[in-house]
């Protein structure tokens, strides 16, 4: 499957220094300006960083916008303080980080494509007074099965999530009840 990568535009430059996943395969690369790379593989994202290259797996990818030469990643997280309720991640996103790509290629796509296709179902539901979350089911990378996320709105009250959250756990586990 490497040289049909490679034909197709979507090799891994020589000098990469991520570790891929065995398995992993490589769909689609850019430069980034300024230095390193994009690298679509059938995993995740990998995005240049300080301490080197890393994989934002699929899932995790809260949103990414394509415009004007820039590429937007806005990157979930699991954190101490959001923690998990039962089968369901609570996640907050992270600030949006920005790459300019000179040339593109087929990543803005790709990404596209893997993100949309990591989204099994989505539901809004408002707290009222007390702030609102969207909840998704995503499809994880190399894994069977969904993960229900849930992603609070700024300033919804922490307590009232986790407890809708875990309800919602115990809906899924148990759909006949």
């Amino acid at each position: 499957m490497g040289w049909l990568n490679r034909l197709m535009g979507g090799g891994l430059p020589a000098d990469f220094p991520g570790e891929l996943a065995p398995g992993e395969n490589v769909i689609a690369v850019a430069g980034v300006e300024g230095g390193g790379e994009l690298v679509v593989t059938s995993l995740g994202l990998w995005v240049p960083s300080e301490g080197g290259p890393r994989r934002v797996y699929w899932h995790l990818v809260a949103k990414a916008a394509w415009g004007d030469g820039v590429f937007e990643l806005t990157e979930s997280e699991e954190s101490e303080e959001t923690g998990e309720a039962g089968a369901v991640m609570v996640v907050v996103d992270r600030p949006p980080v920005r790459f300019r790509l000179p040339a593109p290629g087929k990543v803005p796509p790709q990404v596209r494509l893997r993100v949309d296709g990591s989204v099994r179902a989505r539901h809004r539901h408002d707290f009222g007074a007390g702030g609102g979350a969207w909840f998704v089911q995503r499809k994880v990378p190399g894994r069977d099965g969904t993960v229900l996320q849930v992603r609070p709105d700024p300033g919804t009250d922490p307590a009232l999530v986790e407890a809708i959250a875990g309800e919602v756990a115990a809906k899924l586990a148990n759909p006949g009840e």
